[in-house]
Formats: structure tokens, sequence, C-alpha cells
């Protein structure tokens, strides 16, 4: 599975003190139990409603029916918080601790699993957010509050909210809506909550990217890619699928698309990591 081309480049990046970066998608959680937003569980019914997770995960949403958006989003924090690291994340808590600052993780996952793994803040970038975290939907601060414990994450009436969880859904300064700290369907990436320019900034110093378990269908996670080969550096897709990703490395030099699941690849991945060091 991991040609020797691959090999070389580990090689060359650990010489040289090049990043040997991994940009981790959904498809990394999948085996915790957590599902996509854009796969069959991607959507939410609300009385005779059905709303698409592109429709109900927007600030325009959010703007007009915060309370329905909350009922969705803590049904799907239900879910996170009752997942468990999987070998996925453990393999890429102990490669930190082999590659030290050579490593970095950017995910694109809210669901804390990283976290729970062991994987330190310094070197995860946590692009789409972290559904530990609330803030002020008015933005009257750029302060995040953790998660409220005020709220019950069992065996909750997914379309019920009482009114003590919803009081404990204001902001502490203004007294409007908090709202979960995730990058939504409707709004960009900046360097404050979802490490922009610092990811941009590894993407220009990385000398092998692995993408696994992505789709790439969000531009920041396209960038990164764009830039690594653009600096002469090698990408690597892990994916069950085809992807934007598959097709953006068909034809490149050093570009290589494998089709495995990431709990497979990764445990092949750290032997060779731990041969070369």
């Amino acid at each position: 599975m991991i040609n020797q081309q691959i090999v070389d480049q580990l090689r060359f990046c650990l010489e040289k003190g090049k990043k040997i970066s991994f940009l981790v998608g959904a498809g990394i959680s999948a085996e915790s139990g957590i599902p996509t937003f854009r796969g069959k569980d991607g959507y939410w019914i609300s009385g005779s409603k059905n709303y698409k997770a592109e429709e109900i995960g927007t600030y325009k949403m959010f703007s007009t029916a915060s309370r329905e958006v909350w009922k969705w989003f803590l049904y799907r924090k239900c879910t996170t918080e009752r997942a468990k690291p999987n070998q996925s994340h453990s393999i890429l808590k102990e490669l930190e601790e082999v590659l030290g600052d050579q490593f970095a993780l950017i995910s694109q996952n809210v669901d804390g699993l990283h976290r729970k793994a062991g994987s330190s803040d310094e070197r995860t970038y946590l692009i789409h957010g972290d559904f530990d975290f609330v803030r002020c939907g008015d933005e009257c601060s750029k302060e995040l509050y953790p998660f409220p414990k005020e709220i019950s994450l069992t065996n909750r009436n997914k379309n019920v909210i009482t009114e003590q969880e919803w009081a404990a859904l204001r902001c502490p300064k203004c007294g409007e809506d908090l709202r979960p700290h995730v990058l939504w369907f409707d709004e960009y990436y900046n360097e404050r909550y979802f490490k922009l320019d610092s990811v941009l900034k590894i993407s220009k110093h990385t000398g092998i990217l692995f993408i696994i378990g992505t789709s790439g269908a969000t531009n920041l996670p396209r960038q990164v890619a764009q830039n690594v080969l653009a600096k002469g550096g090698m990408v690597v897709e892990v994916n069950i699928n085809d992807s934007y990703f598959s097709d953006l490395l068909e034809h490149k030099k050093k570009g290589v698309v494998i089709r495995s699941k990431s709990s497979v690849f990764l445990t092949e991945l750290k032997g060779v990591v731990l041969a070369l060091v």
C-alpha cells in the first residue's frame, strides 16, 4: 500500500525538517459511529419539515429560527458525546509523539475525538470549529465558552429543548442566543476561529500531506493540497471513495491515491515512520 515513493518522501522530510501533515475529514470518525453531514443522516425532520444539513446548518437559519437549529445541533452533540476515539485517532496521536514539531493535524471534524485521543491543541488545527465550545451568536465578543453543563446530552427528546436548557444557551454578556462554535455552510474561514492563516502557512512548509477521509467539498482543504503541490511536496489521498482530491492528483507526479480505510492505512504508515526515525 505504501510504495517506495512515499517512503523516500518521508525520509526526505525527516532529514530536511519538512512538515509531515495530515488533513482529515468525517471519514476518520466513521468507525466511531459519527454520521457525516453529507451522508444519509445529514438531514433534520421537524414536524412536517425536512431540512438538509446545508439548509439548517447556516447562520441564515440561525438568525430566523435559532431554536430549530439548536435542536439539530444538540442531537448531533449527543452523538459525538457518546463516541469514543477509534484506532485512527490513536495512531495520529502516536505519530505526533514520534514526529514532534514536524507533525501537523488539520481536521475538519468538530467531534472532539482528537482531544479525547490525546492529540495536542498546539499541533491540531480544527478548521471547522469545535463542538465542545459555544460563542455569542451576535458576536458581542470573540470569547469562546465551554459547552453549557446544564444541557442534557443523554436520552433527550430530539425535538425538545427545555426552558432551563434554553436559558443556558444565552450569552452571559449580552443575553442573545449562543451558537455552536462551528463553521456553518454560509460562512467563511478566518484565522481567529478556524486557523485560516496558520493552516495556509503550514501547507507551504509541508513536504508530504496525507489527506484522509474527506471529499474536499470546501475551499480551505483544497487550498492546502494545492499549496503543498505548488511547493514541490507530495500529496497522498486515502479514501474509500473518489473525491475532488482524486481528480486533482490523477496526473500529478507527486500525487498518490490509495483506496483504503483510514485505520488500515495509518497502521501501516506508523510502522514505516517508526522504521525511519
